[in-house]
C-alpha cells in the first residue's frame, strides 16, 4: 500500500491526446463541504483488516511452504533495515488474543487472508494439502463466529507459493489461472459453509506493477512495459474463473458472495477549467482502478488504455500492443463476475498532462502520459506517499457509482500510517484521518453511492512490505522487539469504537468530545508502554543518547576544523 515536504512529482510520467469515455461523472460536483453530522444506514458494517504474511509469522512452521515474500524478504537490500515477516505479529499463535481485541471494539467483521502456501505448500491441490494449515483457519473462523464477528476472507494477498514462481514464472504464466482456481475451490470446500464474503485478489495493481514492473515487491521482477500488463491479464481471468466455479458449484449451497478488492488513489485535475487536465485525471483513474474494474464490469479494458498503450507500442516499432487482448469469448466470460466491489483507498494526487515521447522507453507509467503532483499543504504524517486528502474519497466513490452502475461496495482498506522515532500512542493524526475520511464516505452514501461496510486498515502494526516495520498502520501498537509481541491500544482504538457504537457522527458536541476522551484514555497506555524496560531503554537511546552523540560529534568536528585552521595560519 505507501516523502514529506515540498510540492512533488510522484511518478513523473507520460501523455498524448485522446479522450476516454467516462460515464456521466461530473467533475464539478461534490465540492468540498463542511463536516456532515449524521449516521450510517441501519446494518452498516464496521471492521478491521490484516493479511497473512503481514501478521501471521510462523513462516516455516507446521508444514507451511515458502511464499514469494518469504524468499524476497530474505534477500539483502530488498526490505527497509533488512527486516522480514518471519515472525511479525505472531498472529498464528496469538489469534485468540487478537479476536478478544476485536470483540472489545464491537467490530462486525474481520478481513483476513488465507496463505496459499500454508494450506498448499507446493501450490498444487493435487500434490499435498496441509491439514495443520486448514485447522488454523478453521479455528480462526470458528472463534470469530463464536464472538459474532463475520469473517471476510481474501484468497490472495500477495503470498504466491514460491514453487509456482520458480517453475512457471508466477503471474506471467497463464497456468496460474487453473492453479489459483484449485486453491479457491479447496477454500470454498473447507471454509465456505461459514464464510459468506470472499475476496479473490487484494490490490492487483500492486501485484502487477510493483511485483512485475518496478520490482519493489515480490517476486521483484523488472519486466518493464510488458510484465505488469501480462500479470494483470492473468489475474483478471483467474478472478473470473474462481467466480464461475463458485457460482456453478457452491453458491446454491453456501449463499455467499464473491468480490475483488481494488485499491486506487483519486486523481484530481490540476486545473478544472483545462480539458487536458481533466482528460489526464480520467486517464489516471482508468489506468489505476479501471484497468481491473472495467473488464470485470463491462468485459474489456478501458478504451483509453487500449488506445494509449496501442499507440505507444506502434511508435516503438512493435507489431502488436503490449496490452494483451481478450477474445470475444473471454470478454463474455469475465463480464459481470463481481457480486460486490471491494475498494481500498488512502490518498489523492493532482494530475496534469505530461507528454513523454516513445523513445522514453517501455513503461506502464510512460504509457499514461501524465504527471502526479501533491499539495505541500496536505497533512503528511511521515510516510512518503500518503497525504490526508479526505474529499478525494467521496469523489472516488461517486466515480465508481457513475462508471459501474452503482455496484454494492465494501470499503476494504482505509487508514493512515506513521513513521516516528519514539512511540506515542496518542495518535491524533489517525483519529483526524478516520474522522474526515469516514465522514466523506457518509456524504457519498447521501449522494446515493451503495456503500455497505467499512474496513479500517489495520488492526495491528505489522510488516509493511518493502518498508518493513518502519511504517505503522495499526490501531494497536505492537512491540516487535519483545518476543511476546505485546499489543498496546492507541487512542484511535477508542475513537473508532465510538464511531462504531454511534454508527456515525450523531451531533457536533458528542463527536468533539471523542478525541479528547480517547487521548485521556491513551495516556495510561503510554505510561504502561514506558514502563517496559526495553521500550524505555529504546526511548532513552532515541531521545537522549542519539542527540547527545550527534552534538558531541558536531563539537569534535568544530574543534578539529579550528585546529586545522590554526595549523595553516
Amino acid at each position: 500500500m505507501p516523502r514529506r515536504g515540498i510540492l512533488k512529482l510522484v511518478y513523473l510520467l507520460a501523455l498524448v491526446v485522446c479522450v476516454s469515455a467516462v460515464g456521466d461523472f461530473d467533475w464539478t460536483r461534490n465540492e468540498k463541504t463542511s463536516f456532515y453530522y449524521g449516521t450510517f444506514p441501519t446494518g452498516f458494517l464496521w471492521g478491521v483488516g490484516s493479511s497473512a504474511y503481514q501478521t501471521e509469522g510462523a513462516w516455516n512452521k507446521d508444514g507451511k511452504g515458502m511464499s514469494i515474500w518469504d524468499v524476497f524478504a530474505h534477500k539483502k537490500g530488498k526490505i527497509s533495515s533488512n527486516e522480514t515477516g518471519d515472525s511479525s505479529c505472531d498472529g498464528y499463535y496469538k489469534f485468540k488474543d487478537d479476536i478478544s481485541l476485536m470483540k472489545e471494539m464491537k467490530l462486525n467483521h474481520y478481513r483476513f487472508s488465507i496463505s496459499w502456501p500454508r494450506i498448499l505448500p507446493s501450490g498444487l491441490k493435487s500434490e499435498h494439502i496441509n491439514e495443520k494449515g486448514i485447522k488454523y483457519y478453521n479455528d480462526l473462523i470458528d472463534l470469530l463466529l463464536d464472538n459474532t464477528i463475520t469473517p471476510v476472507v481474501t484468497l490472495y494477498h500477495w503470498d504466491l507459493p514460491q514453487v509456482l514462481q520458480e517453475k512457471y514464472g508466477g503471474w506471467q504464466n497463464e497456468s496460474m489461472v487453473s492453479y489459483f482456481n484449485d486453491f479457491g475451490d479447496l477454500c470454498f470446500e473447507r471454509f465456505g459453509n461459514r464464510v459468506k464474503h470472499w475476496i479473490t485478489f487484494n490490490n492487483p495493481w500492486s501485484i502487477s506493477v510493483e511485483g512485475y514492473e518496478t520490482g519493489e515487491h515480490a517476486p521483484g521482477l523488472k519486466l518493464r512495459g510488458t510484465g505488469a500488463y501480462k500479470a494483470a491479464h492473468h489475474i483478471i481471468k483467474a478472478h473470473a474463473k474462481v467466480w464461475h466455479t463458485y457460482d456453478r458449484k457452491w453458491r446454491s449451497k453456501q449463499k455467499g458472495l464473491i468480490g475483488i478488492s481494488l485499491t486506487a488513489d483519486w486523481g484530481e485535475p490540476v486545473d478544472m477549467s483545462n480539458q487536458r487536465d481533466i482528460e489526464a485525471a480520467e486517464r489516471y483513474i482508468h489506468f489505476y482502478l479501471g484497468w481491473f474494474a472495467t473488464p470485470l464490469f463491462h468485459g474489456d479494458y478501458p478504451q483509453v488504455m487500449k488506445e494509449y498503450v496501442g499507440r505507444k507500442s506502434g511508435q516503438q516499432g512493435l507489431g502488436a500492443s503490449r496490452l494483451p487482448v481478450f477474445s470475444p469469448q473471454e470478454k463474455s466470460y469475465i463480464r459481470g463476475t463481481v457480486d460486490f466491489l471491494g475498494l481500498g483507498h488512502y490518498t489523492t494526487r493532482y494530475i496534469t498532462e505530461k507528454n513523454y515521447p516513445s523513445g522514453f522507453g517501455d513503461s506502464y507509467f510512460a504509457d499514461r502520459d501524465l504527471a502526479e503532483l501533491v499539495d505541500p499543504q496536505w497533512p503528511d504524517p511521515g510516510s512518503e506517499w500518503l497525504y490526508s486528502v479526505p474529499w478525494g474519497f467521496r469523489r472516488l466513490l461517486n466515480f465508481v457509482k457513475s462508471q459501474y452502475g452503482n455496484p454494492m461496495i465494501y470499503v476494504t482498506e482505509n487508514g493512515v500510517s506513521e513513521k516516528m522515532l519514539c512511540t506515542d500512542l496518542c495518535d491524533d493524526w489517525r483519529m483526524q484521518y478516520f474522522r474526515e475520511y469516514i465522514n466523506e464516505m457518509l456524504k457519498a452514501i447521501k449522494d446515493g453511492v451503495n456503500v455497505k461496510g467499512y474496513t479500517a486498515w489495520s488492526l495491528l502494526d505489522s510488516f509493511e512490505w518493502d518498508e518493513g516495520f518502519s511504517e505503522r498502520f495499526g490501531l494497536y501498537f505492537v512491540d516487535f522487539t519483545n518476543k511476546d509481541k505485546p499489543r498496546y491500544p492507541k487512542a484511535s482504538v477508542q475513537f473508532y469504537k465510538r464511531i462504531i457504537s454511534s454508527n456515525g457522527f450523531p451531533n457536533q458536541r458528542e463527536v468533539e468530545s471523542w478525541k479528547r476522551k480517547a487521548v485521556e484514555t491513551c495516556s495510561s497506555s503510554n505510561q504502561l508502554l514506558a514502563a517496559d524496560p526495553l521500550i524505555g531503554h529504546m526511548e532513552m537511546v532515541t531521545e537522549i543518547v542519539v542527540p547527545t552523540v550527534c552534538t558531541l560529534c558536531i563539537l569534535l568536528s568544530a574543534v578539529f576544523f579550528m585546529f586545522l585552521l590554526r595549523r595553516r595560519l
